[in-house]
């Protein structure tokens, strides 16, 4: 292929796909795969890690929504660039080399796409355990048939598949919102949001402020993960060089504006000395408090309501988008034939999609929820930092290619960006060094696949 021919396929919008999902789909996508329960209990971490300081830690909530919506902006400069299914597999293999996409899309294929599914699953079920009466292995079962009935409607095209997770995402904000805005107008608490204190922690720990700020975005960049999987389903996304940067801005803005509310809502109903109490206690659960403490027992029961949709938003996204990557992977030669071949009615990759149903299916009965949590971010944590890198290795190598959107403050914000993702790996790697080993094994072993699908096309090609 000629470099002409090669800058063609990239950046072209033709394809097999079916182009069904418009800014709401996208909006829904991104939305829905970030807002998981993690709304409801990690206001708790960001806290401590802030020395229980109020205005410390919504300062923390909106720097982690902007380091967000900088790497989401790069992804979509690439994406607007060469809006081909896969995503980061497609710019990691133009950026570096095509065995450092295939890393990433095997470290998905083998972790962090079916790990997540049986992770979101496993967390679903644990919820509805509060409505019925379900054994630690019935929650496994439940969390399998719910895996399977996604895996389904997902196989009959992205239509459905995109509508379901747009009803999701409505279905799931309704709570979310009646219990954050009746907190925002009953709430007679007057948080104290001056700084001062936590100069005083710092003193007293034997730490800064600069760092508590940095651990805390961490913790509540957590809540923020999923930014990045739209960029899989660019082909099947309508007018993509508008839409999709549209959405990523959209959506990441909104998840910041919504998750900031939402933890000022829980400082204007619980007094400051509750919020301290329940976390010492190990009562992580400030938004459940808050809704029982507004709305009464019923308060509980919308907020249970609401994560389960959260959760199960996250987990259809993900159903959805995952496969994309490993379709990519199979285009690019190195991967299984089958994996690129669209279904012929409903232009679906059925085989990637069932492979991942079957991969977490298998870890839902290997893993339990801490374990797959740290594995998939781990594992998938190196990737984030490529891809941000990427963006300037493509604007060097195709200086003329169509950008119809460019990243903001270029190349402060990607540099920052960067740094923030490294922080991030070394961190997870140290609190978690057994899983941080396995998360760097996998894409290792990719590598070797890689090699071994190369040495096979090369003796074909003889």
């Amino acid at each position: 292929m000629s470099d002409n021919q090669k800058l063609s396929s990239l950046t072209t919008e033709q394809t097999e796909f079916k182009r069904e999902i418009g800014v709401f789909g996208g909006i829904s996508i991104i939305g829905g795969i970030m807002i998981g329960s993690g709304i409801f209990y990690l206001g708790s971490y960001v806290l401590q890690r802030t020395g229980m300081n109020s205005g410390l830690a919504l300062i923390c909530w909106i720097l982690a929504g902007i380091v967000s919506l900088v790497a989401g902006l790069c992804y979509a400069e690439l994406g607007t660039a060469m809006p081909k299914a896969g995503g980061r597999v497609i710019y990691l293999n133009e950026a570096f080399h095509p065995v450092v996409g295939f890393m990433a899309g095997f470290t998905d294929w083998l972790l962090g796409g079916p790990g997540s599914i049986a992770a979101v699953a496993i967390a679903l079920m644990n919820v509805a355990k509060s409505f019925f009466h379900i054994s630690d292995f019935g929650i496994k079962v439940a969390a399998i048939i719910l895996i399977i009935g996604a895996t389904i409607y997902n196989l009959v095209g992205v239509k459905v598949a995109s509508a379901v997770q747009s009803l999701s995402m409505v279905a799931k904000l309704v709570p979310i919102a009646v219990v954050m805005f009746v907190a925002l107008f009953v709430g007679k608490v007057s948080p104290d949001l001056s700084l001062g204190s936590a100069s005083t922690y710092a003193i007293e720990h034997n730490t800064n402020v600069v760092s508590m700020l940095a651990i805390a975005i961490v913790a509540a960049l957590w809540a923020y993960e999923g930014w990045s999987n739209l960029n899989t389903v660019a082909e099947e996304i309508k007018n993509p060089k508008k839409n999709l940067p549209l959405a990523i801005i959209i959506g990441i803005g909104g998840v910041t504006v919504l998750y900031a509310l939402f933890n000022f809502a829980i400082m204007k109903v619980l007094p400051h000395e509750k919020i301290v109490e329940m976390i010492n206690n190990d009562d992580l659960y400030l938004g459940t408090a808050v809704a029982k403490t507004v709305l009464g027992n019923a308060g509980g029961i919308i907020v249970s309501i609401g994560m389960i949709f959260a959760m199960f938003g996250t987990m259809n996204g993900m159903v959805l988008a995952q496969p994309r990557m490993y379709y990519a992977m199979a285009e690019e030669g190195h991967f299984f034939k089958s994996f690129k071949k669209l279904h012929p009615k409903y232009k679906v990759p059925t085989v990637p999609i069932i492979v991942q149903c079957i991969f977490s299916v298998v870890l839902v009965l290997l893993r339990n929820l801490d374990q797959l949590t740290n594995l998939v971010v781990i594992s998938g944590m190196i990737f984030n930092v490529l891809v941000i890198l990427a963006l300037p290795i493509l604007r060097h190598k195709y200086p003329n290619i169509d950008r119809p959107y460019k990243v903001w403050l270029y190349p402060i914000s990607v540099i920052v960006v960067a740094l923030v993702f490294v922080g991030l790996l070394i961190q997870g790697i140290i609190e978690d060094p057994i899983n941080g080993s396995l998360g760097l094994l996998v894409p290792a072993a990719g590598a070797v696949v890689y090699f071994i699908f190369d040495k096979r096309i090369k003796s074909e090609a003889k």
